[in-house]
């Protein structure tokens, strides 16, 4: 992989581990949630994107618009999806789930039905990265101590949300590459338009949305403004390298999540999450000599 985009999409890792263990702190905020850090990603990076639309040479095209559409509508359902997981299961067996589902399911798809080539050195750090994941959230319930119901429901929504990651890694893809959506103004429609797709349901609820902007307004602005930033630095990597190395190269993530729940939440197997953990940086590096 070219070493600018592999700095890049490990950047985004860090960043977004970050992110994803302040959502966790909020537990059961559903869509009101959501549309709180939407909101705030729209506010800052949506005049940025106009700002950037007067003073570029480019002319919009209509097609960026249904691009930033059908990726706001993919990242909200990944939005609420993760958020309920995060409600009913842990943070060390929803985060590693979601970011291994994700990348198994875009390189498979990229090498199956998109062409790419990410050469054996690639797949063979794809195949590390999914291992790595899979013995971060494996083990038995009376390892960890949660209960079978609430384990099942993390490994449930864990998959649904990596799912979802798959689905919006390769539109994103195809839009900043094939449609030439520059990543700015990507991001800050699609930033808009996620927050008024959410806007009339999450605001049936005014009071739940003014307590959780009250109780969580620091997470809020963690989520809203550190997530736009990983997100946007993946969407750069897309642009100069392919989509079956990128995807798994973000799972540098799951290794700092796996600390943080350990470390931060309390959350057991320590030794058995860090020895997957390093499963994990060995695909990184496997695919950082693709």
């Amino acid at each position: 992989m070219n070493g600018w985009a592999l700095a890049l999409v490990l950047v985004a890792a860090v960043v977004h581990a970050f992110w994803n263990f302040s959502a966790k702190r909020v537990g059961d905020g559903g869509a009101p949630f959501v549309f709180l850090y939407y909101t705030v990603s729209a506010v800052v990076f949506a005049p940025a994107a106009a700002v950037f639309l007067v003073l570029d040479a480019q002319r919009p095209r209509w097609t960026w618009l249904l691009a930033a559409l059908v990726t706001a509508i993919l990242h909200v359902a990944y939005g609420i999806v993760l958020q309920r997981g995060y409600a009913v299961g842990d943070l060390s067996v929803v985060y590693p789930l979601a970011r291994g589902t994700g990348p198994l399911l875009s390189v498979l798809v990229a090498v199956l039905f998109l062409g790419e080539d990410p050469g054996l050195p690639g797949l063979a750090g794809a195949l590390l990265v999914i291992v790595g994941v899979l013995v971060v959230s494996g083990g038995a319930p009376a390892e960890d101590g949660a209960s079978p119901a609430r384990r099942r429901a993390g490994v449930l929504y864990g998959v649904l949300t990596g799912a979802v990651i798959a689905a919006y890694t390769l539109w994103d893809a195809r839009s900043v590459t094939e449609l030439a959506v520059p990543p700015l103004v990507y991001f800050g429609s699609g930033a808009l338009a996620q927050s008024l797709l959410l806007a009339p349901y999450a605001l049936r609820d005014r009071a739940r949305v003014a307590r959780l902007w009250r109780d969580h307004r620091r997470e809020v602005l963690v989520v809203g403004l550190l997530s736009p930033v990983a997100y946007l630095l993946v969407l750069f990597a897309l642009r100069i390298a392919p989509v079956s190395l990128v995807a798994p190269a973000r799972e540098l993530s799951i290794v700092l999540g796996g600390l943080a729940a350990w470390r931060v939440l309390g959350e057991a197997n320590a030794v058995r999450r860090l020895a997957g953990s390093v499963v994990v940086l060995a695909g990184i590096a496997a695919i950082a000599m693709a």
